[in-house]
């Protein structure tokens, strides 16, 4: 559950690859993108779900930030779908006082988690549980003062069912914080100067169309409409905020920008080969060769533009 990952956009992050979703970059995977969690080389993908983390830590930050301002020292915080666990070290480091579980499908993207903790100090207040969500949280063994889902939910079947799981292990007065929508990632001018114009928007229908069969074809998986207040409020919590945060990194970006916004892109041409038109796959083929000035290893016009949603609930009882 690549949290890190952000929104369902694929590549760009829903934040959770593979059916147990991370938020740690790679956010939910792309049309074709293995979602299957046996045909997952994490080796290869944990990379990519770590360098977007990174590059939008300030937007977690804020997040951050804004759910100390109702949940100022948390004990226990609960990563449900950590993936590499970039976000999980952020909450550590944004609460001091607190512990954390980063609780994952994915025992390798643990292993990094924990090295990554290490690294950074943290080691004595992160744990690790693997295991597939809900049924992982048990788990923890503590109920949660703040629990942070961020694009993990849309990568189980019974959304409803889940968060009613999720409020279970919520220590009372404790905060959901679901990271779900926003806007997909921008990095591109309408008109980049060759191909038909609003390419991105078109790898975004197709990414949507993706979507849906994803959550179509996941086991149990149930139709629900997708207001987040009211399926918070369904699990017995007490919905209490819904705020979005913006990454805003205007041209010309910075390398690690820059090479996420090709990793992604290569992921969606990957993806998306048998369902975009012949001269969009060749706009893409030049926006992905190093070689070519118009590509975005070379392009000045290359930015990254990005919205998380996330909602808050209380368990009040």
């Amino acid at each position: 559950m690549a949290q890190e990952h952000a929104g369902h956009q694929g590549p760009h992050h829903h934040g959770h690859h593979g059916h147990h979703g991370h938020q740690d970059g790679a956010q939910g995977g792309r049309p074709g993108h293995h979602h299957d969690h046996g045909d997952l080389d994490w080796a290869v993908l944990a990379p990519l779900l770590e360098s977007q983390a990174e590059l939008f830590a300030p937007m977690y930050r804020e997040a951050m930030a804004w759910l100390g301002e109702s949940a100022p020292e948390p004990g226990l915080i609960v990563d449900a779908g950590s993936g590499p666990g970039v976000v999980s070290c952020l909450f550590a480091e944004a609460f001091p006082g607190a512990r954390v579980a980063a609780v994952d499908g994915s025992a390798p993207l643990l292993e990094l988690a924990r090295a990554r903790a290490d690294r950074l100090g943290l080691a004595d207040r992160l744990t690790t549980v693997t295991g597939e969500l809900p049924g992982a949280l048990d788990e923890v063994g503590y109920p949660a003062d703040l629990l942070w889902a961020s694009n993990s939910l849309h990568h189980l079947g019974d959304q409803r069912a889940a968060l009613a799981a999720f409020a279970e292990r919520l220590a009372p007065g404790g905060t959901l914080a679901l990271l779900e929508g926003g806007l997909p990632a921008r990095f591109l001018p309408r008109d980049i100067g060759f191909g038909r114009p609003a390419l991105q928007a078109r790898l975004d229908a197709v990414e949507a169309d993706w979507f849906t069969r994803m959550r179509e074809d996941l086991p149990g998986s149930v139709t629900e409409t997708e207001d987040w207040p009211e399926l918070l409020a369904s699990a017995g919590l007490k919905p209490t905020g819904t705020r979005t945060f913006l990454l805003d990194l205007p041209a010309p970006v910075s390398g690690p920008a820059r090479a996420y916004v090709a990793a992604t892109l290569a992921r969606m041409r990957e993806g998306t080969a048998e369902e975009l038109a012949a001269d969009d796959l060749a706009a893409l083929d030049r926006l992905l060769d190093p070689e070519d000035e118009a590509s975005v290893h070379r392009r000045k016009d290359v930015f990254v533009l990005k919205a998380h949603t996330v909602h808050t609930a209380v368990r009040t009882a």
